[in-house]
């Protein structure tokens, strides 16, 4: 048993948002604990054929977070590990406004059900540093207590902080259940896939001009370590995940062996339609930000109560390049598509620029 432990795992676990990757290696990994009775996963819609192998010896519900009311009353559930968020908005599903009413209005309603199940005495919130924000005004370093100096722009930033306030109010109705909330830095690693991770595996990278932010990861295996013991161990309160130490951008750029393309910061539209046109996919506000301005956070809340330190923010984003090495090759046509919008980008800033004046 770790600092701030205490014996007795829950009997019966549920976990929302197993249709997805840390949903469901989470959940695999609490159903091969012998200390756990149950795992029951909740989400919609169905894992995927490279998740479904995972989920064999759990129990699943498709049903979203908002409608388990009944389920955690009628199977007597001891926990749930709320992992059921969307970081970015996604314009062929609803895109923002799908994507509030799954974070907000979902966890609220999740709550709502917790606040009325009797036997539960645990609760375990998947949050982000993201509830930070980044700008300019940030300090150096973001501890538990530190409010962000400005609202996020992004999304996913706002909803976090609904969420995180949704929580406290949990908390207040119900100080008998252990609630946990973990503020996670972005993820890394060999296995995971993500926004982050997409993006350091494109050829060409694009960055902004003059800005070169310090930043932190999170192994993926790391994440998971913490989640589990956040479940079988008590640990209330809110907790920064992210690997000690941190990684200028331009460091990770060149240690991933690829290639920084800069934009004027102005420009992010471009940029971010930059990284579209190399297949990374949707990018968001919030990550914007995090590439112009950073996020570093004190882990040693979690260091001093989990008895935990996870691997360095170096050593995270090393076993990603480990597992990428060799990598995209850009071809011609495409830093040639790369440059136009770049330009593109600088024609639109300039004209806007005169037409103010």
């Amino acid at each position: 048993m770790t600092p701030g432990g205490t014996p007795g795992a829950p009997g019966v676990v549920v976990v929302t948002g197993v249709s997805r990757y840390l949903g469901a290696h989470v959940a695999a990994r609490l159903a091969a604990d012998p200390r756990i009775e149950r795992v029951i996963g909740v989400d919609p819609p169905e894992p995927g054929t490279d998740l479904a192998d995972l989920l064999d010896r759990v129990e699943r519900v498709r049903v979203d977070a908002g409608s388990i009311g009944g389920l955690l009353t009628d199977l007597d559930v001891d926990a749930v590990v709320h992992l059921a968020l969307v970081s970015a908005p996604d314009p062929q599903h609803g895109g923002r406004a799908a994507m509030k009413e799954q974070n907000v209005i979902g966890t609220m309603q999740l709550l709502a059900a917790a606040q009325r199940a009797p036997r539960l005495r645990k609760l375990v919130v998947r949050s982000s540093t993201a509830a930070y924000g980044a700008s300019f005004r940030d300090p150096a370093v973001f501890t538990e207590e530190t409010e962000p100096r400005e609202v996020p722009r992004g999304g996913f930033g706002r909803d976090i902080l609904d969420i995180e306030g949704y929580v406290r109010g949990f908390r207040r109705r119900r100080p008998d259940v252990t609630a946990t909330v973990l503020r996670f830095a972005p993820f890394i690693g060999s296995t995971a896939d993500t926004t982050l991770t997409r993006y350091f595996s494109q050829p060409v990278v694009p960055t902004v001009f003059g800005r070169d932010p310090r930043l932190q990861f999170l192994h993926f295996d790391d994440a998971l370590e913490v989640l589990h013991r956040s479940i079988v161990e008590d640990h209330p309160g809110t907790y920064n995940v992210a690997g000690p130490g941190v990684l200028a951008l331009s460091q990770a750029i060149r240690r991933a062996g690829r290639v920084a393309m800069p934009v004027l910061e102005p420009g992010l539209s471009g940029a971010a339609a930059l990284a579209r046109s190399f297949g990374f996919g949707r990018i968001g506000l919030d990550q914007v930000d995090l590439f112009v301005h950073g996020r570093v956070v004190d882990t040693g809340r979690l260091e001093r109560e989990y008895g935990f330190t996870p691997r360095s923010t170096a050593a995270a984003f090393d076993d990603f390049i480990r597992a990428h090495r060799g990598g995209v090759v850009v071809t011609r046509d495409q830093l040639a598509a790369a440059e136009r919008l770049v330009l593109d980008g600088i024609r639109q800033v300039r004209a806007a620029a005169r037409e103010r004046s």
